[in-house]
């Protein structure tokens, strides 16, 4: 079964690239978009993805509250990953990315199938599960 991905981001543009990062990553559907944060937070409780791929800078609530929320949801009691991605640099986001829970900050420029893959698997095996990965 396909890891079931929303992605979330208020640019078309990065939404397509995105999309295309998940369709060329075996394993991954995309299952919906959201453009704002709130639309996020309604999008992840209806379509149940198991990963969420979210953007920091969105209209309305930012990315970071939207994480925080669906993350407090539990989503019908199943766990949910979310990848925060940004044009910002790590340093920046990061740790606010971590402690609203998290798996990962991915700067946009460095968001690949490969990169996909990575942070998915270490936020759901081992034991860095949970942690920012560098």
């Amino acid at each position: 079964m396909p890891v079931r991905v929303l992605i979330v981001d208020d640019q078309e543009p990065f939404r397509t690239v995105a999309r295309t990062v998940v369709e060329f990553t075996d394993g991954f559907e995309v299952v919906g978009e959201a453009e704002t944060g709130e639309a996020s937070v309604e999008s992840a409780h209806e379509l149940r993805p198991d990963l969420v791929l979210m953007d920091v800078n969105l209209p309305g609530i930012s990315g970071l509250e939207a994480t925080r929320q669906i993350l407090a949801d539990h989503i019908g009691g199943r766990p949910v990953v979310v990848l925060v991605l940004s044009t910002y640099e790590a340093a920046e986001y990061g740790p606010q990315a971590e402690e609203v829970g998290a798996a990962c900050f991915i700067p946009k420029s460095e968001f690949s199938p490969e990169r996909l893959l990575e942070a998915w698997s270490a936020a759901t095996t081992g034991p860095t599960a949970g942690t920012s990965s560098p």
